[in-house]
């Protein structure tokens, strides 16, 4: 059952308005030059990207009516076909060896993906065996704790680990994030390199079996740095918020994942006291595996790490490995609205990571009406100037009016990491970037 959270936080938005607030948002707030500087990796407005014109784009309109294969020139390409055509969805590619609108008109293995970031999607229902607030597409900010978790976790580890500088964070405007590692040698990757990134970073086995996260002697770093993340948020989200201990049916879904049937039977017995609080029945678990490792290191092996084994069973990040193994997967853009909550697909500020709320951020009905807003305040003035001439309206360029909007305080994250991007381009280092 969905939790009290989300219907409390989700704001006034009706998807069948879509179509009629799409060209306004991708004609005055779709931030156009970030967007198209970010993808041209530095080069400043004029300049032409050797590797943009062939940058794959697809796009789903209504109906869901999918368009691959999309490419374009300069800026002005982009923005011109994005305007007429106002995408439901906008995904973006690899960049190709060839334009990709020009794909048919080379041979099979000419046209091929050459570079592309290093990508990550984590959804939220890929965690729905262990979620007790919701299931399914539904999200709360008790559930939302595990997309924290997720972002923390493998921000460090592709910093620190690998050592990768220019890292974007993308709330996917329902129930997930999409990360995005922009450093010329994530673009540059080998679908081979990308695998072992990924398998590096993944801990949770797939397929349906009871215990999908299994450590070993000696613990890697990495897993360690793991828990120490999962350990500032284990009591308030699993114990409280998830209630692993509420029920019969959750406390066997806990017991299930300890691999000694004598641990779980005196566990099963303590927890019948009705007056054991979660914290209780947690310490009890982790000291009756630790004990019985003890008295017999070698036959209770498995017990070593159970404990923790458990905390990352609920806690480790799932991520979906063909998006990342892959140079010619596509993944949906940032800026681009989710079509059935309306939400912009924003950059999350690592930062303010836990003060983040997905339900806070602006649909595209907020934006329109605040650009209508901004615009109507704009023509009180002129109207109220002293004098009988009405002063001329300086033409305004499209795509900017996201800076009277709430969509702005979300591009200054965006912004920041176009100026730390900045320095993979030396051509223009000294220069000031324009938004």
């Amino acid at each position: 059952m969905p939790s009290a959270d989300i219907e409390e936080n989700h704001s006034t938005y009706d998807p069948g308005s879509l179509p009629s607030l799409l060209p306004i948002y991708y004609k005055y707030i779709f931030p156009y030059v970030p967007y198209y500087k970010w993808l041209s990796y530095g080069l400043m407005p004029g300049a032409e990207s050797s590797s943009f014109p062939r940058r794959e784009f697809s796009f789903t309109l209504q109906n869901d009516i999918y368009v691959r294969y999309q490419s374009f020139g300069n800026q002005a390409e982009m923005e011109k076909e994005i305007q007429r055509m106002n995408p439901y969805k906008i995904d973006i590619g690899a960049i190709y060896s060839h334009c990709p609108k020009d794909h048919n008109k080379y041979h099979s293995g000419t046209f091929k993906a050459l570079h592309k970031e290093l990508v990550f999607d984590i959804d939220m229902t890929d965690y729905d065996d262990v979620r007790n607030c919701c299931q399914g597409a539904d999200i709360c900010l008790k559930c939302w704790t595990l997309m924290k978790i997720a972002i923390k976790i493998l921000n460090r580890a592709l910093k620190e680990d690998f050592g990768f500088k220019h890292v974007l964070w993308i709330y996917s405007g329902r129930r997930g994030v999409h990360c995005w590692v922009c450093d010329e040698k994530a673009r540059k990757l080998s679908a081979h390199a990308r695998s072992a990134i990924v398998e590096y970073l993944s801990l949770i086995q797939g397929g349906n079996v009871e215990k999908r996260a299994v450590m070993k002697e000696p613990v890697h770093p990495y897993i360690r740095h793991c828990l120490k993340i999962v350990n500032d948020y284990w009591e308030k989200y699993a114990l409280e918020d998830q209630e692993i201990f509420s029920s019969k049916e959750e406390i066997d879904k806990v017991l299930k994942l300890i691999p000694d049937e004598n641990v779980r039977s005196t566990l099963n017995k303590a927890y019948q006291s009705a007056s054991m609080e979660p914290i209780d029945k947690w310490k009890r678990l982790r000291s009756e595996c630790t004990q019985n490792f003890e008295v017999d290191p070698k036959k209770n092996r498995k017990l070593r790490y159970c404990a923790p084994e458990i905390m990352l069973e609920y806690c480790f990040p799932r991520l979906d490995v063909n998006v990342s193994k892959g140079v010619n997967h596509l993944l949906k853009s940032p800026f681009c609205v989710h079509p059935k909550t309306g939400r912009v697909c924003v950059p999350i500020d690592l930062d303010k990571i836990d003060e983040f709320d997905p339900f806070l951020v602006p649909t595209i009905s907020d934006l329109c009406t605040e650009v209508e807003h901004a615009q109507s305040d704009k023509q009180d003035m002129e109207t109220n100037t002293e004098g009988d001439e009405k002063p001329e309206t300086p033409k305004r360029r499209t795509g900017n009016l996201y800076k009277k909007t709430r969509l702005n305080e979300y591009m200054k994250v965006f912004h920041s990491f176009l100026e730390n991007l900045k320095q993979e381009a030396p051509q223009i280092k000294e220069e000031k970037m324009d938004f």
